[in-house]
């Protein structure tokens, strides 16, 4: 994994904003309309090439796929992170549908109602599935899926002039929480969830590329659990999530491998985030090169804190959030390069790598999204000419 020697790389979380033909022609085979597959694959192979550009252009030199291989079917649509995995995954079914919204339990919609009733109007699309429950043994049927990601990034990135690309890939601990209808018992379940997964991940590294891990569940479950349980029975039930990702990973290089944890990402006041400082020591334990966290986000900006106390691992990476999705504020430039320059003096500059706080597509409006990218690459440049002078 390449590492800032001489100056600041730069790179993101995945997500990125689709082009308007990819959505409606992931629309239409969403709900079963007819597509043809060679005019698909041939407007997703331009669409990735494009983006590959767009991000050299903005600055960035760790760039991916913008995840346009993971079916979206509208422009606020920000699931495809995990739910992809459904089309590369055998051994569910769907349940009946319900009305029941699985994430009003949390306790910050309880803090917020009336808040989070405006939040949900105007950003969720509706659904009308049911739930995805595993009924049977797990096993992965998208090879061809992840095929044609990794041959449609190679083809983008041919003299692209970028650093290194990164592929996403959804972690065990935070994929079809509570939808265990097979397995004796949650570990069981997630051992075997990661089993299968394990195929993309190898797939990915195999491919040259860099497997980014995302893993939003290590924190963000924290406030899913209802009433607050004590902090070290949550740590329990977290390390068993670690430790499957791990057993996936076994054998896979570390420095091939960037784990990245946010707290949902979503739209709201997070003011019962779980603190980093009291999952530090579980995120460290992943078998990654690089570790990717919310530094932008005003919610958890302070917590560059942390690494005043937490050593970061001789030869691991941090990629802090420096841009956030969370507001269509676009940071100047020189807020930028004052977050990476405070990462910098407690990790070493060498061990940075600018980031955003989470994926940008379908959080905020195209425009934005790219011209907080321009400025993340500008904020680096202010950055290494501070640092190395």
């Amino acid at each position: 994994m390449k590492r800032s020697e001489g100056r600041i790389l730069t790179s993101h979380v995945g997500s990125l904003p689709r082009p308007i033909e990819l959505i409606d022609m992931n629309k239409a085979r969403f709900e079963g309309g007819a597509v043809d597959e060679a005019t698909f694959n041939r407007t997703l192979a331009q669409s990735v090439a494009g983006v590959v550009r767009s991000q050299r252009e903005a600055g960035i030199d760790v760039v991916n796929d913008g995840e346009f291989g993971k079916a979206s079917r509208s422009t606020i649509d920000y699931g495809p992170w995990q739910s992809y995995a459904y089309e590369r995954l055998g051994g569910w079914e769907r349940g009946p549908v319900t009305t029941a919204n699985p994430l009003a339990q949390r306790r910050e919609r309880q803090l917020f109602p009336g808040a989070y009733n405006e939040i949900t109007m105007s950003n969720a699309p509706a659904v009308a599935v049911g739930p995805a429950l595993f009924t049977g043994p797990i096993i992965y049927v998208g090879k061809d899926a992840v095929d044609r990601d990794l041959a449609n990034l190679k083809a983008g990135l041919a003299n692209s002039g970028a650093e290194e690309a990164f592929v996403t890939s959804v972690a065990p601990g935070s994929f079809a929480r509570r939808l265990n209808r097979y397995y004796k018992s949650d570990e069981e379940f997630l051992f075997a969830l990661g089993e299968a997964m394990r195929e993309e991940y190898s797939a990915i590294v195999g491919a040259g590329f860099v497997l980014q891990l995302d893993d939003p569940g290590l924190p963000d479950s924290w406030d899913m659990f209802n009433p607050e349980p004590p902090l070290a029975e949550y740590k329990r039930y977290a390390r068993s999530t670690i430790e499957a990702l791990n057993n996936a990973l076994r054998g896979l290089p570390q420095d091939r491998v960037r784990y990245h944890i946010c707290w949902g990402s979503w739209h709201g006041p997070h003011t019962t985030d779980l603190p980093l400082k009291d999952i530090v020591d579980l995120m460290l334990e992943v078998q990654a090169g690089c570790y990717s966290v919310e530094a932008g986000n005003v919610r958890h900006e302070h917590e560059w804190k942390v690494w005043q106390d937490t050593k970061l691992p001789d030869g691991k990476l941090l990629m802090p959030g420096v841009v956030s999705h969370a507001t269509n504020v676009v940071e100047h430039p020189e807020v930028v390069a004052d977050r990476i320059v405070r990462y910098a003096k407690v990790v070493g500059r060498e061990n940075v790598i600018a980031g955003t706080d989470c994926g940008l597509g379908g959080r905020i409006h195209s425009e934005i999204a790219w011209a907080k990218l321009r400025s993340l690459g500008e904020g680096a440049r202010l950055a290494s000419r501070q640092l190395w002078g």
